[in-house]
């Protein structure tokens, strides 16, 4: 498989997830930030849009860090990253992988703007919902769907991380705790240290 990424952006998200799987995986660096940018036709493949990460797996070549959270769970983890077809916990497993760009993401975007929010004209609700059901879905859990880590902690712990980093994670122990135990795996620390360097 290979893995087009850009550090600080993200790919951390695909990196990680492609720890936690045991995919083996080479790399080729995206100059995002280059105004002379110039990508691959491989790449644009992938990624019409130009964006990291992307990944080219055999015939398989997609972009967006949900989709490829759900595609290495389903293709390389079955029934441990990914709840199997038939697990009546998968409805759940695809809610909350793609909680993060559907909830998460848009309604950061629009605290950090400071854009009026409007519970009912923006699907995701509000800055403040998206949080209530977040941490309200984690209490008394150790990770977001059943008893065990999967694809939707990848993302959803990425966003935890990322707003305390921003300072933007409410005082919640539930939130807090969530955003220490994904910052204690291994996978994640791999992900972080290539995306620092």
């Amino acid at each position: 498989m290979k893995l087009y990424w850009a550090p600080q952006t993200r790919s951390t998200r695909a990196i990680w997830m492609l720890e936690e799987a045991g995919v083996p995986y080479e790399t080729e660096l995206v100059d995002i930030r280059a105004a002379d940018r110039h990508d691959s036709a491989a790449f644009r493949s992938a990624s019409p849009m130009g964006k990291v990460p992307a990944i080219i797996d055999g015939d398989v070549a997609m972009s967006e860090s949900a989709a490829i959270c759900i595609y290495v769970a389903d293709r390389y983890a079955p029934g441990t990253l990914a709840p199997a077809l038939d697990d009546p916990l998968r409805g759940k497993f695809l809610y909350w992988t793609l909680y993060t760009p559907a909830v998460v993401e848009p309604a950061m975007s629009e605290k950090f703007n400071k854009v009026a929010s409007n519970r009912v004209r923006s699907g995701w609700g509000d800055f403040d919902a998206m949080i209530e059901t977040f941490d309200r879905a984690l209490d008394g859990k150790e990770w977001i769907v059943g008893d065990r880590f999967t694809a939707a902690d990848v993302m959803l712990g990425s966003s935890a991380v990322f707003m305390r980093m921003f300072e933007m994670l409410p005082d919640s122990s539930n939130l807090g705790a969530y955003a220490d135990r994904c910052l204690a795996r291994p996978a994640y620390a791999k992900a972080m240290s290539m995306s620092a360097a």
